[in-house]
């Protein structure tokens, strides 16, 4: 479903992303692990078209994105590390507008906004402008525009930001429930615990290259070969020298 090979960003002498390599079947959830400025940001604007590659190639359902980047693009739902709105707009009139731009009919928009919004609580304040939300309400709102169209490929950057216990609950919940109808689920954390709860594999990126790939199991059991928990591995894999760096659920 997300195919990537010899993936490279560079941005003048400094590589971003190096060579990276990757294969994520239909249905799965995919964790994509590191630390701060590891290059997961990068590779997840360049897998939905934000960024160009310096070279390399990516397909998303099996299209080139290089060769058809509007029919790839709307086969994927993305939620960025910064929820940016308009700040005009209610999360309602923000989700008409998504749906318009993924060629939605009018009926189906309505539809599947209201699910959302009853979803995620959101019902209360989805008719207010968006310059008043908080930065919960806002990352609910983006997440909600990201699974409107129900994409084939779901691309989160950081997705228990601004979120509280309860509303992260939630969008763990249909996340998982996503995959299981077939949708591929891509997510980059820094947080070991949300890649180990949800992810059926993880992929570890330390300084734009893919150092580690497999699933929590198989990941432990490198682990515990050299007398460690994840958390360790984690940490001797990405040179980090502080714990404080990684964060768990």
């Amino acid at each position: 479903m997300i195919a990537v090979r010899n993936l490279t960003k560079k941005f003048g002498e400094k590589v971003a992303v190096d060579h990276l390599d990757l294969e994520i079947a239909r249905g799965e959830f995919f964790g994509f692990l590191g630390p701060n400025g590891a290059g997961k940001t990068t590779t997840i604007r360049m897998l939905v078209g934000l960024s160009r590659p310096t070279q390399g190639e990516i397909e998303i359902a099996g299209i080139d994105l290089k060769k058809e980047p509007v029919r790839a693009k709307l086969k994927v739902g993305h939620v960025p590390d910064n929820p940016y709105l308009y700040d005009k707009l209610s999360a309602r009139e923000f989700l008409n507008f998504i749906g318009g731009l993924h060629r939605m009919e009018r009926r189906q928009i309505e539809r599947e906004a209201d699910f959302l919004l009853d979803y995620f609580e959101m019902t209360s304040w989805c008719d207010q402008r968006a310059e008043g939300y908080s930065h919960g309400m806002r990352q609910k709102t983006v997440v909600a525009a990201a699974l409107l169209h129900n994409p084939e490929v779901i691309i989160i950057d950081e997705p228990l930001t601004g979120l509280d216990p309860h509303s992260g609950r939630l969008l763990k919940n249909i996340l998982k429930e996503r995959t299981k109808s077939g949708t591929t689920v891509f997510v980059s954390t820094h947080i070991l615990g949300i890649a180990e709860e949800l992810s059926d594999r993880i992929g570890i990126l330390s300084a734009g290259k893919l150092i580690a790939c497999g699933t929590a199991p198989e990941l432990m059991g490198m682990a515990v070969a050299q007398g460690e928990n994840l958390e360790g591995l984690f940490l001797r894999l990405t040179r980090q020298q502080s714990p404080d760096s990684v964060l768990s659920t």
